[in-house]
């Protein structure tokens, strides 16, 4: 016999959104309820219509199918960006369409007879279809929200009944749900069952302002039938009673909105004294709320963690509070290593963790609704959040936002998203989705939204893409991605501006990039109009994959990785290394953060960025100090001053930081006599947090902003008569190195490099193959000079290397002139090897961590000292990383303290790592590289920017290498 619900063939109609789901709400059921999370009995099968079988395997619910090791389970992960993943026109899905049947007993509690009992499924990719007992019970879609049904007529307490979702993969549905991410199948939030009195509460709606005004708006429903005279709610606020207000109730029968089925009820209150809430001080207020029955006695309960604020847009400026807030934001996706989409409370609070403590406040959920839990968190440690519907159709945009068989789902995604999240403080702004055009299926989610809740903005790139001065579409926030920087200050300065300015994407963070941030950064605190952005994103999506079989780990792979490295025989796995023959590759390695959640060199920079407290300038009579919150003094601050010498001195004072207001400045008195002698001199104010944080432990670093006190001293070397060695190729000859100093104009491409067109450019040159040829080798006493050519492709570089002996080394003087064709390359300096052993780097300059000429505002200028393996920066593709900008001098060394010291002639690009760029360029993934024994050491004169050219603008003309005369020296000594 055909079954009900698959006869309506629910992944084939766009139009059907859900049979037989609950309406949206915002009452929290987890509390109390039967979890049904654990082992489920399992089967894939090949097409939704396929017959189930009698041989059943096991996999573990929540979870994708594609992440677990499942007997005759064969669906791997795919990673597509833009492209959907089979070739069917919407709204059609492919034959073969992978399809999960999950099947368990629940034992239904005897004690919920005569109540009502509801099945929660907290999100299932891409199509649900419920049975229980053999019975069809309903379908949802939506991949990324609860689905709920009324399973009172279907169980009995006291009895054991088998529960049955059916997940099928594909459907009308995954071309609305085409994000850049990696498609997966299965249940990926939790499954459980609750049971409520028949008289319940059917939704309840938190309005609280900032001046203390508290609004509850309750709708009641009784599943027996007509409501009971004399039903009431009530409330408490952090313990205290509220008063009761039954302005609405059914008793009202002139109010229109009230029907025998559904009664409303409000209670309305003014709070004194009230504690506001920001992201800064998220202040929260325990509310509950209760449903009586007409003799007193409580039938239903909700309990809120409520914050009294106010957003509101007044011109060109988004206000919280009513203060204008920098939106310091980034993009989060639900991703894990090991378990794909599937994501615990302790995984999300550590990336909120995380991102507070380097210097964020607000997320976009990108680009569906995420786990109830996360925004809780949202709530609790302080984010303004930007919560954004499950629409994405990349692939076909234009198509589907005026196809009318897609209204339904466009209202329907966007609506139960504000039904579901509408009493969080966190969430500051409602979005329509992402990369979907723009069409009448937004216009109308957007008038429903505007309709219901008119507390909050609207924003949808898609909208505002076209004129960010238009005042007549769907966005209330001219929200561009990756935006020239100059178009957004000319904008700003247009006085066409008729709303906020607030990137939703930009600062693309694929590979070793994040270039220019600081830049950006600058000019959106300098220009009205201006407000900040979301950094794309916060996850390098690499799943962790065994190298033997090329699977993924799965759920048993803790402590398989560490520092953002997998273990050896494991690799993280990009598109295509499932064997996927459409994908994008390396494109889902786009985060400030490794798959593991360790923090990429980005993060310090956005850090720094974003300090709370700043040196705002240095005068004779001390520092001045500013405040650079918008709702907090800096009493949660403490700090300690450091005074870094060029002589290798390190001074440390306590810092008592004063008590500014947000936006204030103060002078406070130098902490130290500068010494007359030592050179360049530098002061950090390393700043940490007084107590505890709920995101961060007492004595975290918050930031370290710093100033020079000092230029530094001009040293001249005292040359020396002795003769400097060179071979017959003119290459000096030393105990320490391995390979001679030779001229470099080549690194390992970057992401941004390679998708921005840069590196085949630089191919096309030959930068990678330069020919070195002698011209000429002259000796002249102590001193040494050597001509060369290096030929490429389409020009000729002439190099001239001065090698004079001096007091304690060799000083190198080196001159390289580039042809007019080579206008913009990656490097011009000096590469050489090191013998093995010297394995500790210890450096003057600015450190600790990676950093670059347009990224390296978050890298303090000092002494630093880091193991040479730990220096390079393993983003997922091999790629040139492990710089330090701005080195003045360093040296490498063995255990016993031998070893070499390099002095550079001013502030140089410097990297120390294993591998040649050859070694990196020829690898795709870190498995496949071997470490050198010895060093490979660049100097470079002059290093191209990072830029965010993968998907973005590239760097800035200021951080190109030109063409022309390049002239750098350096020392070499033995230690």
């Amino acid at each position: 016999m055909t079954d009900a619900l698959l006869a309506l063939r629910p992944w084939a109609a766009p139009e059907l959104t859900s049979l037989g789901r609950l309406p949206m709400n915002a009452v929290d059921r987890r509390s109390g309820a039967l979890p049904l999370d654990g082992d489920w009995r399992f089967q894939l099968l090949p097409a939704p219509d396929a017959p189930v079988g009698t041989a059943w395997s096991s996999a573990y619910v929540p979870g994708v199918w594609t992440m677990q090791t499942i007997q005759d389970a064969d669906d791997l992960p795919q990673y597509t960006n833009v492209r959907m993943p089979f070739p069917e026109y919407p709204p059609d899905s492919p034959a073969a369409n992978p399809t999960g049947v999950y099947e368990r007993e629940v034992d239904v509690p005897a004690d919920w007879a005569g109540r009502r009992i509801v099945l929660q499924v907290g999100a299932a990719e891409s199509v649900l279809l419920v049975h229980v007992d053999g019975r069809p019970v309903g379908v949802s879609k939506d991949s990324h929200l609860a689905a709920e049904f009324d399973l009172s007529d279907v169980v009995r307490p006291g009895e054991r009944s088998v529960v049955r979702l059916t997940v099928v993969k594909w459907s009308d549905a995954s071309h609305i749900e085409d994000q850049d991410q990696w498609w997966h199948g299965g249940v990926t939030r939790s499954v459980l069952l609750y049971a409520t009195d028949p008289l319940h509460l059917a939704d309840v709606s938190v309005r609280a302002r900032r001046d203390g005004e508290l609004r509850i708006d309750c709708r009641v429903r009784d599943t027996r039938g007509a409501l009971p005279e004399g039903w009431y709610v009530s409330g408490d606020l952090d313990g205290q009673l509220l008063p009761q207000d039954r302005e609405f109730d059914q008793a009202n029968a002139e109010d229109d909105r009230v029907s025998d089925f559904l009664g409303e009820a409000r209670i309305h209150a003014t709070v004194p004294e009230v504690r506001t809430w920001n992201a800064e001080t998220p202040e929260l207020y325990d509310l509950t709320v209760r449903l009586h029955r007409p003799d007193g006695t409580v039938a239903d309960t909700s309990r809120h963690r409520i914050g009294f604020r106010d957003v509101e847009i007044v011109g060109r400026d988004l206000l919280v509070n009513g203060e204008r807030v920098f939106i310091r934001g980034v993009n989060r996706h639900d991703f894990h290593p090991l378990t794909g989409r599937t994501v615990s409370y302790d995984d999300m609070r550590a990336d909120l963790v995380l991102l507070k403590r380097f210097g964020f406040n607000a997320i976009r959920t990108s680009h569906y609704p995420n786990d109830p839990a996360l925004y809780d968190l949202a709530d609790e440690l302080g984010f303004y959040v930007v919560d954004e519907a499950d629409i994405e159709s990349h692939d076909h945009a234009h198509e589907i936002a005026d196809d009318p068989r897609y209204l339904n789902a466009f209202v329907d995604r966007v609506s139960r998203m504000v039904l579901r999240d509408k009493n969080h403080p966190s969430i500051i702004i409602w979005s329509l989705g992402n990369e979907s055009d723009y069409g009448a299926n937004h216009d109308a989610a957007a008038g429903w939204v505007r309709r219901h809740d008119p507390t909050r903005p609207i924003q949808y790139e898609g909208a505002a893409k076209l004129d960010w001065a238009a005042t007549d579409d769907a966005s209330d926030i001219a929200c561009p991605m990756y935006a020239p920087l100059e178009d957004c200050v000319a904008h700003a300065l247009s006085g066409r501006q008729t709303r906020p300015l607030i990137q939703c994407e930009y600062s693309h963070a694929m590979g070793n990039s994040n270039g220019t941030l600081a830049d950006h950064w600058a000019a959106i605190e300098s220009t009205p109009g201006l407000q900040g952005g979301f950094i794309w994103e916060f996850w390098d999506h690499g799943i962790l994959q065994r190298v033997n079989d090329g699977r993924p780990v799965g759920r048993g792979g803790a402590g398989l990785y560490d520092n953002g490295v997998a273990a050896p025989g494991h690799r993280w796995a990009y598109g295509g290394d499932f064997g996927e023959t459409i994908h994008d590759g390396a494109f889902i390695a786009d985060g400030v953060v490794f798959p593991d959640r360790t923090p990429k060199p980005a993060l310090y920079e956005h850090r720094e960025i974003a300090a709370p407290v700043r040196i705002e300038c240095f005068k004779h009579e001390g520092i001045v100090l500013g405040n650079h919150q918008h709702f907090r003094g800096l009493d949660w601050l403490s700090g300690t001053w450091e005074l870094s010498l060029a002589d290798g001195q390190t001074l440390t004072a306590p810092a008592g930081l004063p008590d500014l207001r947000p936006g204030e400045t103060a002078a406070v008195p130098l902490p130290f006599e500068l010494p007359r002698d030592g050179g360049e001199a530098w002061l950090t104010l390393r700043v940490t947090t007084a107590e505890d944080q709920s995101w961060a432990p007492r004595g975290t670093e918050v930031c370290a902003p710093q100033v020079r006190l000092r230029e530094p001293a001009v040293r001249e070397d005292v040359p020396v008569d002795r003769p400097v060695e060179v071979d017959g190729e003119g290459l000096l000859v030393h105990p320490l190195l391995t390979a001679a100093p030779t001229l470099s104009l080549w690194r390992a491409p970057t992401d941004n490099d390679e998708l921005g067109g840069i590196a085949p450019r630089w191919r096309a040159w030959g930068l990678d193959t330069l020919v070195r040829k002698v011209v000429s080798v002259r000796q002249d006493g102590g001193r040494a000079t050597v001509l060369a050519e290096y030929a490429g492709t389409v020009g000729v570089v002439r190099h001239r290397q001065v090698f004079t002996q001096v007091d304690g080394g060799i000083r190198i003087d080196e001159e390289a002139e580039l042809p007019d064709e080579f206008h913009d390359v990656a490097r011009v300096g000096s590469v050489f090897e090191t013998v093995a052993g010297l394995d500790l780097l210890e450096w003057f300059g600015q450190g600790p961590w990676e950093s670059y000429p347009d990224r390296s505002t978050g890298a303090p200028v000092g002494h630093h000292s880091v193991p040479v393996d730990e220096l390079f920066t393993p983003y997922l593709r091999p790629q040139e990383s492990g710089g330090r900008h701005g080195v003045r001098r360093f040296t490498l060394s063995a255990p016993d303290a031998t070893g070499l010291a390099v002095e550079l002639d001013e502030p140089r690009q410097v990297s120390v790592t294993r591998y040649r760029a050859e070694d990196l360029t020829a690898a795709t993934h870190h498995d496949e590289l071997v470490p050198r024994s010895g060093c490979v050491v660049h100097l470079d004169a002059a290093h191209r920017g990072l830029g965010t050219a993968s998907c973005g603008p590239d760097t800035f003309p200021s951080y190109l290498v030109p063409p022309g005369v390049h002239r750098w020296s350096w020392t070499l000594r033995i230690l």
